[in-house]
């Protein structure tokens, strides 16, 4: 069984797909993608996640989970920041078991704070060194690349650039677009001050600024925008591109560009898995994140969400280029949690929220 969990931690409602014990039950729709078994009995357990993820991306798979393992499990919906803060408030008292971000800053704000438990060896033995934590504290479960999306008609393969650093130039004057306040833009950011020191992260903002860089609050809005030739192009993750395309088709006249492949604007961004120190159910916790590192569900996020998948062994849809990018596993998740206060003072100071 599947509860939701409100603001005040009171269940709402079952999600479809939850299993009785009085009657065979099947899952249906994207969950069926998962698991087509019968659902087992409930086993007694609960495991309650909070999670960053989006209801219609992560929903899928905790239904497969609570269907073919029999536990229940209990969600609290909302974004990755406002759930660590959230997390970080009740401290010791929280409910949570299980924490999933879309983005490895508030990871690293949690870590930092020493809230994060060690996930079993097992399990993060399912993802390769670069994808999960030293400290055993967090593992990836699926990748989002950046890239620069651009319109078609507006932008002729010449006019592409090899590196963001290129973007400040006069030829890209008011041609491109951000989403400066999304949290993906804001790891990202976060990794290039890491990178390249907080003078030249600022000094590059800031010359997008001059060179009337135009800010969306998110990369669909961005993405959606070169599709109808609105922006030429922009700073997005990969898969929006993918999502829209299938979508809307041959009205949809935008594409992904690869910068180069050690360029800061190439770094793949992790979703990330994590115990929270005050688990009461950390078996369960640990078979929940293990099932997420599963074939299926793996290829449920490759082939339906268009991300990249990053347990051993599964393959990356057909449709997605082979992945050659900056990886941020190599990056300290505690740095990313620490800085994210001054980055956003860096993007507030640049004046893009006014473009």
């Amino acid at each position: 069984m599947i509860r939701r969990i409100s603001s005040a931690a009171v269940a709402l409602s079952l999600l479809a797909g939850a299993c009785g014990q009085d009657e065979a039950r099947y899952l249906d729709g994207t969950a069926a993608d998962i698991y087509s078994g019968q659902c087992a009995s409930s086993n007694g357990r609960e495991v309650t996640v909070y999670s960053g993820r989006t209801e219609n991306l992560i929903g899928p798979a905790l239904e497969a989970f609570a269907c073919e393992t029999g536990t229940d499990v209990a969600v609290r919906w909302g974004s990755s920041t406002d759930l660590a803060l959230l997390l970080a408030e009740e401290g010791d008292r929280t409910g949570a078991d299980v924490f999933l971000s879309r983005s490895p800053g508030p990871v690293g704000f949690l870590e930092s704070a020493d809230l994060l438990g060690v996930i079993d060896d097992e399990v993060l033995g399912l993802v390769g060194a670069e994808g999960r934590s030293g400290s055993d504290t967090w593992v990836g479960f699926s990748g989002r690349k950046r890239v620069l999306v651009h319109n078609l008609d507006a932008v002729p393969p010449d006019e592409l650039p090899e590196s963001v650093f290129d973007l400040v130039e006069d030829r890209y004057r008011g041609r491109v677009a951000i989403p400066a306040t999304n949290g993906s833009f804001v790891d990202w950011f976060t990794v290039f001050r890491d990178q390249y020191g907080n003078d030249a992260a600022a000094d590059w903002l800031d010359a997008m600024v001059a060179n009337d860089a135009r800010y969306y609050p998110n990369n669909r809005s961005i993405v959606e925008a070169a599709g109808r030739g609105e922006i030429d192009m922009g700073l997005v993750n990969h898969y929006y591109q993918y999502q829209e395309a299938a979508a809307a088709g041959d009205r949809h006249r935008a594409a992904n560009h690869d910068l180069a492949d050690d360029d800061i604007g190439s770094l793949l961004i992790i979703t990330a898995a994590t115990i929270t120190a005050g688990s009461q159910n950390r078996q369960a916790a640990n078979e929940l994140i293990a099932y997420l590192l599963t074939a299926p569900v793996q290829r449920y996020f490759s082939e339906r969400t268009f991300e990249y998948p990053l347990a051993a062994g599964v393959e990356p849809a057909d449709i997605l280029p082979p992945l050659k990018a900056l990886e941020i596993g190599s990056v300290d998740f505690d740095a990313l949690g620490g800085g994210f206060e001054q980055t956003i003072a860096i993007i507030e100071a640049s004046g893009i929220l006014n473009q």
